[in-house]
């Protein structure tokens, strides 16, 4: 079992890393807490024991249920069942589970202490970690959020043996994020050294960028598009397949730019293609659609697109990028 640490002063939490680390829930419940409301999704069969009362919420499935609607609901039926402010919430489940989840949690009661245990590899590697939760509008993905730090997270690589194999390649596609903002050698790592390496990175990023004001930006790297691509809808992709293809834009993007070459260009195709995810645009993806999309994205600013790219000194946010760059790449990348 490996054990980090979120370090942020006296909110500092622990991530456990390992099999069985879900086992860990009894001795990691706040102090004073008598109920724990354990909010999961009903194809979700992994269950947890709080130590204390407990009562099973679930979630809708899919990236549909994150939403203002659930978050509602959730708040009713725990006040409902008396869940109070000195109790706890212990998501259990993947990224959607959390960010709803630990947003739930940072408004009920103005806020309520949660635990995560996240059972997808791009949970543990990435979403659950870090305090940022949110749900969606129509006009974008997680356009309502807060920052809402949980108690403890609890990645259990024994949750990761139940997904189905595009779900765990998903979780890839985060991993290969980590790999651009300097986390060597995943590919050849153990499954819980892998997922305890990401954990470490964005652990040390977090800790001194909380609140995503400068250096924090750059976890967003390939999820520019990636969201793009999700609010427009109706493409056959996973999170982590979207961030794939938004990984190798932001390549040929920064290459249109002049921040890179061709051999940096190919190094994120061969790693996006180790690990069997999609690198072009889905078919019938519209340009106009994705670049107004892109335009309303939060880190958007009035003087054009902002996107991580890549360059010589490494991964650096870029403002102001105009159309012309934008679209050319993206029509390089439907070929």
């Amino acid at each position: 079992m490996r054990e980090l640490t979120v370090d942020l002063g006296d909110r500092s939490y622990p991530v456990l890393v390992g099999a069985g680390a879900r086992h860990r829930l009894i001795e990691l419940m706040p102090q004073g807490a008598r109920r724990a409301a354990v909010v999961t999704q009903q194809t979700i069969p992994w269950q947890v024991d709080s130590g204390v009362e407990q009562c099973v919420f679930f979630l809708d499935e899919g990236e549909e249920a994150k939403n203002l609607e659930s978050v509602e609901q959730l708040c009713r039926e725990f006040s409902r069942w008396g869940l109070t402010r000195s109790d706890a919430i212990v998501a259990v489940g993947g990224g959607v589970v959390t960010d709803v989840a630990g947003f739930v949690a940072a408004v009920y009661h103005r806020g309520i202490a949660v635990i995560h245990v996240p059972t997808t590899l791009l949970g543990q590697v990435d979403a659950a970690i870090g305090g940022k939760t949110g749900v969606n509008l129509p006009e974008g993905k997680n356009l309502v959020g807060a920052f809402w730090q949980p108690e403890a997270v609890l990645c259990d690589t024994e949750t990761l043996e139940t997904l189905p194999p595009r779900e765990y390649r998903s979780g890839l596609g985060e991993m290969a994020k980590y790999a651009f903002l300097g986390v060597e050698g995943l590919r050849d790592m153990p499954l819980d050294e892998a997922v305890a390496a990401c954990v470490a990175c964005k652990a040390e990023v977090v800790a001194g960028d909380e609140r995503e004001s400068g250096r924090r930006a750059l976890l967003n790297y390939g999820h520019t598009l990636a969201h793009a691509i999700e609010t427009a809808g109706g493409y056959d992709l996973r999170h982590g397949e979207a961030v794939a293809i938004g990984l190798l834009y932001a390549a040929i993007l920064a290459r249109h730019l002049g921040r890179i070459g061709d051999d940096r260009v190919h190094e994120h195709e061969k790693l996006v293609a180790s690990y069997d995810l999609p690198s072009r645009l889905p078919p019938g993806a519209d340009p106009d659609q994705l670049i107004a999309v892109m335009a309303r994205d939060k880190k958007a600013t009035s003087g054009g697109l902002t996107f991580v790219l890549d360059g010589a000194a490494g991964l650096e946010v870029v403002r102001g990028v105009g159309e012309g760059a934008v679209r050319a790449s993206l029509e390089e990348i439907r070929s």
